[in-house]
């Protein structure tokens, strides 16, 4: 019988992970196409990644697939031909991680979902197939310039505090399937006007697209490829960056420096910083901005009260969590209060 699961611990596949002697590629790729027997395709891409050494994290859905990966090297060209060979997926654009140091993910996960991006969107009439226009690095520069372009950032809180477009509009809220009626009725006003919107890899900006012109929007465009395209390209071409900060991502990293403006604060004491990192204490693993200062008088952690329970014995520490299973939280300074992290990874 086939392995189709992951069967050993993180700490194991962490400790391999390190151990390796070649170099990975982390890319990201997402495809709105129809998938009639999720569960089957799923299994067969598995079994066909596994072989390749792939690592990382995929969501399969009938409306399509999502993905965030790394491949060893000298199987990428391996892996493209595999990939491409999929009805639906030939000549799918590869978005290539800006700063990549190959550690990014050490375990493959693929797994079903009912969307590849939750939307909360129940219209029957809902198609992706009418979505808005792609635009490339130049023609979002070029678009950025018009006093009729309205730029809107389909990202989350969090994402958009370390890094966005000149003058992009955040959605303030830290769930897609709140932010797409909320960036219809925000723009109410703007109909006649260039409509750009934008997110990490493409998928959500181009779902949101597809949204607003089911609205009855008209001029929709959406970022071909997201940020993470968008500053390969600028590098290629010899662009002027209209992103300023970090992008935020997915995995290990947290981010990408698109430039070298920091836009964001420490949330501890305020000083430019734009590091997230993950309270050190087991019991509440807070997603936050914290600078190396802070980092060294809280010990990794959001407060002095995690700072404490850092410090206690290990025993202690758990007998203290027991029972308690906060989630994965997100410090959310546009409303200055703890909210959920979203389970939706761009």
């Amino acid at each position: 019988m086939s392995v189709l699961h992951n069967r050993i611990s993180n700490k194991e596949l962490k400790e391999k992970l390190y151990q390796e002697n070649f170099p990975r590629t982390t890319i990201s790729f997402y495809k709105y196409f129809t998938i009639s027997d999720p569960v089957a395709f799923r299994d067969e891409l598995y079994q066909s990644l596994l072989e390749l050494q792939v690592f990382g994290r995929i969501y399969i859905a009938q409306e399509g697939i999502n993905a965030q990966i790394s491949v060893p090297t000298h199987l990428f060209e391996n892996f493209k031909t595999y990939l491409y060979s999929i009805p639906g997926l030939e000549g799918l654009r590869l978005n290539i991680a800006v700063h990549d140091n190959g550690k990014s993910f050490w375990v493959l996960r693929i797994k079903n979902r009912n969307k590849i991006v939750a939307d909360g969107i129940e219209d029957p009439q809902f198609s992706m197939e009418n979505k808005g226009k792609y635009v490339n690095a130049k023609q979002m520069n070029e678009l950025l310039d018009s006093p009729e372009t309205v730029v809107i950032d389909m990202r989350n809180h969090y994402e958009y505090e370390v890094g966005h477009f000149d003058n992009a509009i955040e959605i303030p809220s830290d769930t897609f399937r709140e932010q797409l009626p909320m960036a219809a009725e925000m723009m109410k006003d703007h109909r006649e006007k260039n409509i750009i919107m934008y997110c990490t890899g493409g998928i959500r900006c181009e779902k949101a697209s597809a949204y607003m012109l089911h609205q009855g929007f008209k001029n929709v465009f959406h970022l071909e490829g997201g940020v993470i395209h968008y500053a390969n390209q600028i590098k290629e071409e010899g662009l002027t960056s209209r992103f300023k900060g970090k992008n935020f991502v997915f995995d290990d990293r947290l981010g990408e420096k698109i430039t070298e403006d920091i836009i964001a604060q420490c949330h501890q004491c305020g000083s430019p910083c734009d590091t997230h990192t993950n309270c050190k204490n087991d019991g509440c693993h807070l997603l936050f901005i914290q600078c190396p200062k802070c980092a060294e008088t809280y010990a990794g952690c959001c407060s002095q009260a995690c700072t404490d329970i850092v410090h206690l014995p290990e025993q202690k520490q758990k007998e203290l969590r027991k029972g308690i299973d906060k989630g994965q939280q997100i410090f959310n300074k546009s409303k200055q209060r703890l909210r959920p992290k979203g389970v939706r990874r761009d």
